[in-house]
């Protein structure tokens, strides 16, 4: 089966929580804090591999998860960082937010990796927190939180020439006649139902050996989701040029032509902007050789190249390899994917103490990186990590934006995903 499209979830390792401790150790006495840090959390990646050429490996399972850290121990130990989880993908996977469709990652190199959820910040330990006026604190860090998210996976096949035409065009049968592939072939429509790959040799003297897709047949109104194609027109939009295949025994080839570049068009402009060879099939047929003439001369008015040809009966390959080797590339360049070296988007994120806050059922809720951050962190359980967490509040003018929207002591405050009743800071804390 060729799955070209998935949505996976992936859940990155929490932090490590820091250790509260202290030396108790023989001869030392008053020992001071020693709790180690945690440890980071691992995170998810995805990485190419050339041994790949579908998204199979996500067929049945759909969730992921990196392993957490360690939390630190004492005498300053620190907890082990979780082991980061890499998940290869094939060549030519774009990577997409599934909540809002932006493109997160374009992976088309062997190797290429990319981050799509990152591993939690291990735990301060308390020897971080120890001051002049405060010798012995009890507060740490929790661990912060693993990134959890939901990403899309579509493959876009990486060749260097890609066939497009209607149903029953003859795209199997030429693919099957210029390379070694076997596709499917059978005289009726939609026998092609997912991708085919092949290898062309353009010859001895030539050295070139150029790829070539094959996708389920197009019809029209494919583009906006009508009949199999729809969902292949990405496999067409990395290859160097297109091979638009007419069946010359139709009632209309003109109007065949027409209907796949208005679809092509629909789909992504750019499709057209590529070299496109036109390749005029089944001259073998009555029908095709009574409507060539009137075919090519439409064709030389619109200025657009063709050849005529017969898969079956192989008339007219030789041209079509010349003609096709004139459209590509030399060895050098054609050695190299046809799209660039890939794209990942880096996000930066907010930075500062910006919040903002919203009434929403019946519930406060606070949104803000660093204070989200903060209450994941603290450990409600200590009366310490409270008291700061609350100074922070105050700091921050949270304490303050809350007494403005007129929330009372015992309300329900959220931040992030804690709920907290909320119980005013003294000011003079």
């Amino acid at each position: 089966m060729f799955l070209d499209e998935v949505r996976i979830s992936v859940r990155a390792g929490a932090g490590g929580d820091g250790a509260s401790t202290f030396r108790r150790e023989a001869h030392v006495p008053r020992g001071g804090p020693d709790g180690g840090d945690g440890g980071r959390g691992g995170s998810v990646y995805l990485r190419v591999d050339a041994g790949q050429t579908t998204l199979r490996d996500f067929r049945f399972k759909h969730q992921f998860a990196a392993s957490s850290g360690s939390r630190g121990e004492g005498s300053r130990r620190h907890g082990k960082a979780g082991k980061d989880l890499y998940l290869t993908v094939p060549p030519g996977t774009a990577v997409l937010d599934e909540a809002t469709g932006a493109l997160l990652a374009d992976l088309v190199a062997v190797g290429q990796t990319t981050m799509v959820a990152r591993g939690g910040r291990g735990g301060l330990g308390n020897t971080h927190f120890t001051t002049s006026t405060h010798q012995a604190p009890k507060h740490s860090l929790k661990g912060e939180p693993g990134q959890e998210t939901e990403v899309r996976l579509e493959l876009r096949l990486i060749a260097d020439v890609g066939l497009v035409g209607l149903p029953n065009a003859g795209k199997s049968t030429l693919l099957a006649a210029l390379t070694a592939a076997t596709p499917k072939i059978a005289a009726y429509p939609f026998t092609t139902l997912e991708p085919n790959l092949g290898v062309m040799d353009l010859g001895i003297t030539d050295g070139r050996k150029p790829t070539i897709a094959d996708v389920p047949g197009l019809i029209e109104g494919a583009s906006t989701g009508a009949g199999l194609g729809h969902a292949f027109l990405r496999h067409v939009e990395r290859t160097r040029i297109l091979l638009h295949i007419v069946d010359g025994a139709s009632r209309d080839p003109v109007w065949d032509h027409n209907v796949i570049r208005d679809e092509l068009e629909a789909h992504d402009p750019a499709l057209l902007a590529k070299p496109q060879l036109v390749v005029f099939n089944k001259m073998d047929l009555a029908e095709a050789r009574e409507s060539w003439p009137v075919f090519a001369a439409a064709m030389l008015a619109l200025g657009r190249q063709v050849v005529a040809i017969s898969a079956d009966e192989g008339e007219g390959l030789e041209a079509l390899r010349e003609a096709v080797g004139a459209l590509l590339p030399d060895a050098a360049t054609l050695s190299a994917p046809p799209d660039p070296a890939g794209v990942v988007v880096h996000k930066l994120e907010a930075a500062g103490d910006s919040y903002s806050l919203e009434y929403i059922d019946g519930l406060h809720v606070i949104h803000g990186k660093r204070i989200e951050r903060l209450v994941s962190q603290t450990n409600f359980d200590n009366e310490e990590s409270g008291e700061r967490f609350q100074r922070e509040l105050l700091r921050m003018g949270i304490d303050a934006a809350l007494r403005r929207a007129g929330v009372r002591p015992g309300d329900d405050v959220r931040i992030g995903t804690t709920v907290l009743a909320w119980e005013p800071a003294e000011v003079g804390e």
